[in-house]
């Protein structure tokens, strides 16, 4: 089972970047989490490159989507809302056919910042992802953190275990029985 784990901040040292390294390292055995470093090659989103085939970053983004049975999202929020650089992300999603349905897990690192993951619960639903709300984790994780910071933190990686353990149950029980 594979989950695409995306992060909202194209920071080097981001935080959320973080939490999702330890969320890959935290996942349940035969599990792969693979963390989606693209983001700041995609163009900027136009409708009018929306076609088909679209820009090869948005293409290759949509493969991963597609690829995966879940996906794990941290995103940070800037000014009351999600960074830009992300939001264009979820744009190049919009019109695919990858993305529709797809379970998601939200993982917050900042109790704080709500308006941003508001924002990101209605897009999500409004681009039909099945939002597994019962597996989400908000945690307050320190701005500057090493993933090692984080997984030697138990009120980080128990939440974010058992989040992910949850969110596995999940994936699972949808899988086709064979």
């Amino acid at each position: 089972m594979k989950i695409l784990a995306l992060s909202g901040s194209l920071r080097a040292a981001s935080v959320n970047t973080a939490l999702l390294e330890a969320a890959r390292r935290l996942a349940p055995a035969r599990i792969e989490v693979a963390l989606y470093r693209d983001l700041a090659t995609l163009p900027a989103f136009n409708p009018d490159d929306d076609r088909d085939p679209p820009p090869s970053a948005a293409a290759a983004l949509r493969a991963e989507i597609g690829a995966a049975d879940g996906l794990l999202v941290a995103c940070p929020e800037y000014a009351h809302a999600l960074p830009g650089a992300f939001k264009n992300g979820l744009d190049w999603l919009v019109g695919s056919t990858e993305f529709p349905g797809k379970p998601v897990m939200l993982i917050n690192a900042a109790p704080r910042a709500f308006h941003a993951q508001a924002s990101l619960r209605e897009i999500l639903a409004t681009m039909s992802a099945q939002l597994v709300a019962e597996s989400f984790v908000t945690v307050k994780a320190p701005k500057e953190a090493s993933v090692a910071d984080l997984l030697a933190d138990a009120t980080i990686a128990g939440p974010l275990r058992a989040g992910l353990e949850l969110f596995v149950s999940v994936l699972r029980a949808q899988q086709p029985r064979g």
